[in-house]
């Protein structure tokens, strides 16, 4: 497994070469001008050339293709444009807040929706099972947004219960007073399409013969479900966790605007609007590079969930 794990790191280089390469082309070639939108409508030429002498704009594009390496392999990726503070700063400053907020949905999103698919899958047909189905449908064609403004309405406004808006600088007061109102209407959207999925993998391996074979064995449904059927669909589900994880701190930006949660997602809402290139390109590069260790443990997980996959 090390010689397996040595050889997909020395493949994730030029992987990552090729997307430092691709944001660097999009955001030299392809992107609005950054001094004009930091000078602002009423710069001067003058000092919209002053801007580009200090953000080093005007030397030639190779130059500044080895700069931005240069920062990709110290990781030291300057300083923002905007603010002048240490992108390294920005990322360690606002990062704890996001996973604050996205580590209770990953887990509990999956936590949740395990079981449900599971007793569904184990009564296909019945009416709870259709029931759950139905509530999943309909809350997969409502828009998360929606959510997010019903919440606050009735939770926060009408009922009083959390707070819509706020942070603190103490992790458990976070948890206990501003995460729960976030984090329950984010299990009301990710829960169904989980479900939905769960559901349709435990069917399948429901399905097999191993499955008639344990029963004929006497075996219990309990032994059935939690030693076989769950094992094996374990593959399938891992797989879709690996995915998602991206995914989630991606949906953290939306999260953290409408809650004001001081995060790397409002960040980069931010460094988007000020075209902040320095923050925007770190993030994807960051992005990048979880994604494949994330596909990388994912497959690593694959071998301890089940001893016959051989990684090659």
């Amino acid at each position: 497994m090390a010689a397996y794990i040595v050889r997909r790191l020395w493949q994730m280089i030029p992987t990552l070469l090729g997307v430092v390469l691709l944001v660097f082309l999009l955001f030299k070639f392809f992107g609005g001008d950054p001094a004009e939108i930091l000078g602002g409508l009423n710069a001067t030429p003058e000092q919209v050339q002053q801007i580009r002498d200090q953000l080093g704009l005007n030397s030639p594009w190779y130059v500044q293709l080895g700069i931005y390496l240069k920062g990709v392999v110290t990781l030291d990726w300057g300083r923002s444009w905007a603010t002048n503070e240490a992108v390294g700063h920005i990322f360690a400053t606002r990062l704890p807040a996001t996973l604050t907020v996205m580590l209770p949905i990953l887990v509990l999103d999956t936590l949740v929706a395990l079981p449900i698919a599971m007793a569904v899958a184990y009564r296909r047909g019945s009416l709870g099972d259709r029931a759950i189905m139905v509530i999943s449908t309909v809350a997969l064609s409502i828009s998360f947004l929606v959510y997010i403004i019903v919440g606050q309405y009735v939770f926060g406004f009408q009922l009083g219960w959390f707070p819509v808006q706020g942070w603190s600088d103490s992790t458990l007061t976070n948890l206990v007073r501003y995460v729960p109102l976030p984090v329950m209407l984010a299990l009301m959207v990710g829960v169904a399409p989980q479900t939905r999925l769960y559901r349709t993998f435990f069917l399948d391996e429901l399905g097999h013969d191993y499955v008639r074979t344990a029963r004929a064995k006497g075996m219990t449904e309990r032994t059935v479900l939690f030693r076989h059927v769950l094992r094996n669909a374990m593959i399938p589900i891992l797989t879709n966790i690996g995915l998602a994880l991206p995914g989630v701190f991606v949906g953290s930006f939306l999260i953290e605007v409408f809650f004001s949660i001081p995060g790397l997602g409002r960040e980069v809402i931010l460094a988007v609007n000020r075209s902040d290139y320095p923050v925007i390109q770190a993030l994807t590069v960051y992005l990048a590079m979880l994604t494949m260790l994330i596909n990388l443990s994912v497959d690593v997980l694959y071998k301890l969930v089940d001893p016959r996959v051989v990684l090659k």
